[in-house]
């Protein structure tokens, strides 16, 4: 549950460290592509927050592709943290069994966004780098994708202080680059009518527009092109096997590849229906009728020319992601037959993406809060009823009943993993979150490396299994949890130093190991199929072969388990 409010709870937290007392004169960069000179902060590091990548996606251009800055911008002051993008809390509309629907009114509502600080202008980017880098120092970069499951979350809000601060400490600096992209019905509209007019996939197209401005500016600030890694977290993992993804593979920019590499924390591959399929095309219509737009000849346009208030509650009048439907997401990377050709299961078998080395883990208790709000299931069958109705409509009964009959026994197969008869918030809690935590993220990660391996042998691959919030009441290793380490620095433990360490070495050489004398040697994956688990103190090797019968399960019926 923490995970999926630390957009609300702590937006606070970088906006602060973000701002450092002013020590020396302001930094002044001056980029070619648009034509601007930038002034950013200096303090511990210098920083340079709100920095334009691409043209205000409003007006006319609402709802459409990100459109490059071309005119010469003149003098930027970037010095404070600009717009979330539109952000969906809750449904304005669904009650969904539990008491949101108030809060999705007051939360969505124009007056909390300008308070969250979100409006449909907040196509920026923050950059962040060592005091006194100079155009010539070349330095890794590090781009970091935020998550929030497509529908809350913003750049700001993770703080890239702390990984310039101690790439200094290490000897291993880098530049580190936040991208904001559009969340909810603003970036991820499915519908035919969406297909049709070419906008589908948006907050996928901003990501890539940002990949592409940091191509052709990052050398200003001192930045490599060349040697990118793109990171995300949650959404923004899977991010970034989309962006590995996206045009079938094709990751290049001006003849020249615009990453290196890949870090995927709590999510890859989620096989999905296209953009104009039953499941989009429901939301599509919900949101036109909300705005009021169904009569209308041209329901798209129509959305594009309502104010800005009712697109925000038309948007989040469908199911959201802190509800009963849980991860069933309304909004969601969809096929749509360009950017994203086929569903992601199928570009990774065909060997359609990015054949960059990568590292990729979870959490060991993905699923628990994704399964917090369905106390009323209290049986098998209403367990498989729940499965069939919000998540799998391509499945038969018959199918689902054997997906969950590979969790026989909570005790044993039920999340928080390894704690016996404990945790079990209501009788289906521990089996539903295993069920949500192994299929969206731990064992389709599995299916990722297994498929990797074989189609893209020589490219390696590193895997982790985070254990180490293990013993905390109900949630476990929660999905969300390395954040509080990673970059809230909440507990600076052994977890959080050998990821630092492992994840430093990772962006200056593609290999985690580089450089690393303090903590064990990570082996790829492929060589025995070893997770590195990572413990609070401590730090071991796993056979990444656990929960085989729901794995083999997964690999035998995907095509029937998309959302």
């Amino acid at each position: 549950m923490l995970a999926f409010f630390l957009p609300l709870l702590l937006p606070s937290l970088p906006v602060a460290l973000a701002a450092p007392q002013i020590r020396a004169a302001a930094p002044t960069v001056t980029i070619a592509y648009p034509q601007a000179t930038i002034i950013g902060n200096t303090g511990i590091i210098e920083t340079f927050p709100g920095v334009p990548f691409a043209q205000p996606p409003v007006g006319s251009l609402r709802l459409k592709p990100p459109q490059a800055i071309t005119a010469a911008l003149g003098t930027i002051s970037a010095t404070a943290n600009k717009q979330a993008c539109p952000q969906f809390v809750f449904s304005t509309v669904l009650n969904d069994a539990i008491p949101t629907s108030a809060i999705g009114q007051l939360v969505d509502t124009p007056l909390f966004q300008t308070i969250l600080n979100a409006g449909e202008d907040c196509l920026y980017l923050n950059i962040h780098r060592p005091v006194g880098t100079t155009a010539s120092a070349n330095l890794p970069v590090l781009f970091w994708i935020f998550g929030g499951g497509f529908e809350i979350g913003w750049n700001a809000m993770y703080d890239g202080q702390g990984w310039v601060e101690q790439s200094i400490a290490e000897g291993k600096p880098i530049i580190v680059v936040s991208v904001n992209y559009r969340v909810g019905g603003f970036g991820f509209l499915p519908g035919a009518e969406v297909l049709a007019d070419g906008s589908a996939n948006l907050g996928l197209l901003d990501q890539r527009l940002g990949l592409e401005w940091v191509a052709d500016n990052i050398a200003a600030f001192g930045g490599d092109p060349d040697k990118v890694t793109i990171w995300g977290e949650s959404a923004g993992a899977i991010s970034v096997l989309d962006q590995m993804a996206l045009y079938d593979g094709d990751y290049t920019y001006k003849g020249k590849p615009l990453f290196r590499a890949g870090i995927m924390n709590s999510g890859s591959i989620v096989p999905a229906d296209p953009v104009d399929g039953a499941k989009g095309q429901k939301v599509y219509d919900t949101v036109v009728a909300a705005a009021g737009c169904s009569a209308s000849t041209d329901t798209l346009g129509c959305l594009r020319t309502v104010d800005y208030e009712t697109l925000l509650n038309a948007t989040n009048s469908v199911p959201g992601l802190l509800s009963y439907s849980s991860i069933a997401l309304s909004y969601l990377p969809r096929p749509d037959g360009t950017a994203l050709t086929a569903s992601p299961e199928v570009l990774v078998q065909e060997g359609k993406y990015a054949k960059v080395p990568f590292i990729i883990g979870d959490q060991e208790d993905e699923g628990t809060i994704f399964a917090l709000f369905q106390s009323n299931i209290t049986t098998i069958a209403e367990l498989v009823t729940y499965l069939s109705e919000y998540f799998f409509h391509d499945a038969t009964t018959a199918s689902i009943e054997a997906l969950v009959a590979t969790y026989p026994d909570v005790t044993n197969d039920g999340s928080p993993f390894r704690t016996g008869i404990l945790n079990n918030w209501y009788p289906q809690y521990k089996r539903l979150a295993a069920i949500l935590g192994d299929l969206t993220f731990t064992l389709s990660r599995r299916a990722f490396l297994s498929v990797a391996a074989t189609v893209n042998p020589t490219v390696p691959t590193w895997s982790y299994l985070s254990s180490y919030d293990y013993g905390t009441a109900v949630l476990g290793t929660f999905h969300g949890s390395d954040l509080l380490q990673q970059f809230f620095g909440i507990y600076p433990d052994y977890a959080s130093a050998s990821t630092y360490a492992y994840y430093l070495n990772f962006v200056h050489t593609m290999d985690p190991n580089n450089g690393t004398t303090s903590f064990p040697k990570w082996p790829q994956w492929s060589t025995n199929n070893e997770l590195m688990n990572f413990f609070a103190l401590s730090s071991s090797l796993l056979a990444d072969d656990f929960r085989s019968d729901t794995y083999d399960f997964l690999v035998n019926n995907i095509a029937s388990l998309h959302i």
